[in-house]
């Protein structure tokens, strides 16, 4: 048998569990999972110069271990000097191990670096059972060397579930392990 992250197996062991019994599901295909994560970057300042793609490409690529997508601008905006067709963004979707791998260093590496950090907002979620966190600096993964920097940037995490409510998602990212701030 082959190699399998931790979090999948936890998910597996007790998570399917815990949802069950706090739900009460009747059967496991109704338990929420999560289905994939999409880190983006958004690049404003590539308009004027196109290795800030590049930049910000190979730290998403270092961060997730995927290679990360240019995404081009769909409309002409005047005001931001901005042509339908050119880059103005990177984004890396994970799914399966990856995800899982992902999803570890970031709750168990990641996110402790934040300063002054005691928890994320439970305010992200879009009503569908998707959750979105904005990380304001990429320096918080220990992937990045802190010394090849050309300009320190944010980050957006969407965590996609299969959960129909934001309760039964914001559970779900819970038992996964993500620390939600107490109110």
């Amino acid at each position: 048998m082959g190699y399998s992250p931790r979090l999948k197996e936890e998910y597996k062991s007790r998570v399917i569990s815990a949802l069950k019994e706090e739900f009460g599901y009747t059967n496991i295909m109704q338990v929420p999972k999560l289905e994939r994560i999409v880190v983006s970057r958004g690049v404003g300042a590539a308009v004027a110069d196109k290795k800030l793609i590049e930049y910000a490409s190979d730290e998403l690529t270092m961060i997730t271990g995927q290679k990360a997508v240019t995404i081009l601008s769909k409309k002409d905006v005047a005001n931001f000097k901005l042509r339908s067709g050119m880059p103005i963004g990177t984004k890396v979707t994970l799914r399966g191990e990856r995800m899982f791998e992902f999803l570890d260093r970031l709750i168990t590496s990641a996110l402790p670096r934040v300063r002054d950090f005691n928890g994320i907002k439970a305010t992200g979620f879009d009503g569908r059972g998707n959750y979105s966190l904005g990380v304001v600096e990429q320096l918080i993964f220990p992937e990045i060397n802190i010394d090849k920097i050309k300009k320190v940037d944010g980050m957006n995490i969407t965590f996609v579930t299969s959960a129909g409510t934001d309760k039964e998602a914001k559970s779900l990212l819970t038992e996964l392990g993500l620390p939600f701030k107490k109110n």
